[in-house]
């Protein structure tokens, strides 16, 4: 069978992660062409300010070296630019005039840097810092040449500024605005910034708009628009990125400021998708690694056939890559739009932090001097956490810094954002293969890989890890039973990143105390299995969970009292709820009861899931025990028609499976977590269509397994 041709025009981050996960989820299904303008393997473009800086060299900089494309078959074209997209007749041609057929585009070309209009910017001496050329230019200058401007006092303009120090150079930065990284931080946080960077020896110009750039063939000095000037022999533009869509455009595909595409990364022409910088989604165009790397994965699912959730965009954050400096921003920080929620300001030990809110929502958050509850603050935003769940007002440095802030990490916490990677994964690393660095657990599990923020927390929790051991599983979490130590948390995450062919696979690799193992620990390892990689436990496990246990029940009371409005209607509603999870197992038996009564009939209220009869429509209740403890359910919501409460219940039921551990009752799990978290992240209109998404794939999935099956005994 012929394989379909796939072709990538971009040899960048965003388009060479999505490959990578194409081939991981179809190896075979594809011939794929990457072609990429760059005389270069794919690299990291974020890490080029650290070249500079001296911490790194071009070579530990690249991601996927020429080997990598040969070993996978991937046909790699580099210095080439693509000058024409044909879509009806399906093949791209090249400026060298080669062309390409394909069946599936992807365009991921980037941005450039954004060059603004003004006279002299086109003298030699002037330049960008977008590509490893840029950086090699910079590193030839300093050689030559003593005194450096950098035109920009955000992110980039900064990093790019303590690398010209680094080499040698006199730096001045100018900035427009009054205060640097003025979309991230706030004035006091930006002061405290400036008196660090003055220290290491940079030298600003703020509130200055730039006129032109002075010399005759070559850049001198630039002039400002109040009549002052400064004296420069190199010239770093650093005033912002212009996606790539030319070609795009050219070629009639839709464009606003970027490549318009969908929730599942579609532009406006079949068989063509776009990722990264030059997409734009739902009106934004994003710039930052973690966005890119999920809009990869969404459009590998996509292309490869596979069920997918959608793309719902992403939450920004931004973390200062200089040596010495620790500045973390994240969310809504602007005073105009979000009320302030704490404001802690040290003076001797040089921290600040802030965090922001809209409606008692958590909606942004900066962190000057210590950065150590970034991931943790990053999660709360990402979530719309309430203001309620933040910490008590005290910084990580008050109970020991990183140290402290990786032991009392939960293990689901999130440690590096740009590759999903939470504290379990870290540990697991570790402690179960054998690692002993950072930079193992970097090339094992891609934690610190991409922009490197999180690097300082990474080293925090593998030391944890080192140092306690085994100890850190039995801390961190009580074991699943006594034929191990590991946690609940850290089995689902060593299941969830590995592909384990068997069970005893599993129990060997975590160190279980007796390989048999007991019934508990043997459902567990199958619940988690047929959680993760469904097909794989149907084949490989033991199997030994009895779905017919664990699964969901639905009785419908009878309504003595009965509404005559058609719109509620209680049998339906418990089909449907029952149709959603039939014959799919749960970490311990469930069982709902659903009535249109307004008068709560006994028993209704002490199921796991209570539906019942409201004015409005249903309120919707969970948690509930009809055994000592007897307990009543808690209210997670109202809903005004069947589909509404139809939906709220299956997204709070498959919240409790991925998150409940095997075993643990809903009403136990409920106790555990907080029905305020719970109602947070039900609340959340995307968050539940995902969590109703992955159980509707969760379902079909079951029943081509069950179709599969009963073919198979008709054909024996």
């Amino acid at each position: 069978m012929s394989k379909e041709k796939l072709v990538v025009i971009g040899n960048g981050m965003a388009g060479i992660k999505c490959v990578d996960e194409i081939i991981k989820l179809a190896p075979e299904k594809f011939q794929i062409t990457v072609i990429g303008n760059e005389p270069h393997p794919n690299y990291n473009r974020i890490l080029l300010s650290k070249v500079l800086q001296g911490d790194s060299d071009i070579e530990s900089i690249v991601i996927n070296d020429w080997a990598w494309y040969d070993e996978r078959g991937i046909h790699l074209f580099t210095g080439e630019t693509v000058t024409q997209i044909h879509s009806e007749a399906q093949y791209v041609t090249t400026l060298s005039g080669i062309r390409i057929d394909f069946d599936y585009l992807i365009i991921a070309t980037g941005s450039s840097a954004f060059i603004p209009p003004i006279a002299g910017v086109h003298k030699s001496g002037v330049i960008s810092f977008r590509n490893i050329e840029d950086c090699q230019t910079m590193i030839k200058y300093a050689k030559k040449y003593k005194k450096a401007a950098v035109i920009g006092g955000g992110l980039l303009g900064l990093e790019a500024a303590r690398g010209l120090l680094n080499l040698g150079m006199e730096t001045d930065v100018i900035h427009n605005a009054p205060y640097l990284m003025n979309r991230q931080l706030d004035r006091k946080a930006a002061e405290m910034l400036r008196k660090e960077l003055e220290e290491q020896g940079m030298r600003f110009w703020l509130s200055k708009e730039t006129e032109s750039i002075t010399g005759l063939n070559r850049a001198k000095g630039i002039r400002f628009t109040n009549g002052s000037s400064l004296e420069a022999d190199l010239i770093v533009i650093s005033v912002g990125i212009r996606p790539n869509i030319e070609l795009a455009k050219k070629s009639g595909i839709e464009t606003n400021r970027a490549i318009v595409v969908d929730d599942y990364m579609r532009t406006s022409m079949p068989n063509v998708y776009a990722v990264g910088e030059c997409a734009e989604h739902r009106g934004v165009a994003y710039g930052l690694v973690a966005p890119l790397y999920e809009q990869g994965k969404v459009l590998a699912s996509i292309i490869c056939g596979e069920e997918s959730e959608p793309y719902k965009g992403s939450v920004p954050y931004a973390q200062l890559k200089v040596s010495g400096v620790e500045v973390f921003s994240v969310g809504n920080i602007n005073k105009e739009e979000a009320d302030t929620a704490i404001q802690l300001y040290d003076g001797i030990r040089g921290t600040y932090k802030k965090v922001t809110m809209i409606d008692g929502k958590v909606r942004g958050a900066i962190l000057f001097g210590d950065t150590a509850e970034g991931t943790s603050l990053l999660g709360l935003v990402k979530r719309g956490a309430s203001i309620s769940e933040l910490t008590a007002p005290s910084s990580a440095a008050d109970s020991g810094g990183l140290d402290e802030a990786a032991a009392n990490m939960p293990d689901r916490e999130t440690v590096c954002a740009c590759n999903a990677v939470n504290k379990s994964a870290i540990m697991c690393a570790v402690i179960e293969d054998g690692l002993q660095t950072t930079e193992q657990v970097r090339d094992c599990t891609k934690a610190s890989s991409s922009c490197g923020g999180c690097r300082p927390m990474v080293a925090a929790v593998v030391q944890y890890a080192l140092r306690h051991g085994k100890e850190a599983l039995a801390a961190t979490a009580p074991p699943v039973c006594g034929c191990t130590d590991v946690s609940h948390e850290m089995l689902k995450a060593s299941i969830a990143a590995h592909s384990y062919s068997n069970m005893n696979e599993v129990k060997t690799a975590l160190g279980w105390k007796s390989i048999s193992g007991c019934s508990i620990c043997t459902s567990a390892i199958d619940y988690y299995s047929a959680l993760y990689h469904s097909e794989a436990a149907k084949q490989n496990y033991s199997n030994s969970t009895d779905e017919s246990c664990n699964d969901l029940s639905v009785g419908v009371h009878p309504d003595k009292e009965a509404r005559i409005d058609a719109k509620f209607d209680s049998r339906l509603l418990g089909r449907e709820l029952q149709s959603y999870y039939d014959g799919l197992p749960f970490p311990s038996p469930v069982r709902a009861a659903v009535t249109s009564s307004l008068r709560n009939p006994a028993g209704v209220l002490v199921h796991d899931i209570g539906i019942t009869g409201a004015p409005a429509g249903w309120e919707i209740y969970a948690g509930g025990h009809s055994e000592l403890p007897v307990k009543q359910g808690q209210l997670v919501g109202i809903a005004e028609s069947d589909n509404d409460a139809v939906m709220l219940s299956v997204s709070c039921l498959q919240l409790y499976r991925e998150r409940a551990d095997y075993g643990e009752p809903l009403w136990k799990w409920i106790e555990r977590e907080g029905i305020v978290e719970i109602r947070e992240m039900l609340f959340d209109g995307d968050y539940r269509m995902d969590l109703v998404d992955r159980a509707e794939a969760s379902a079909i999935t079951k029943k081509n397994e069950e179709r599969l099956g009963e073919s198979i005994c008709g054909n024996c």
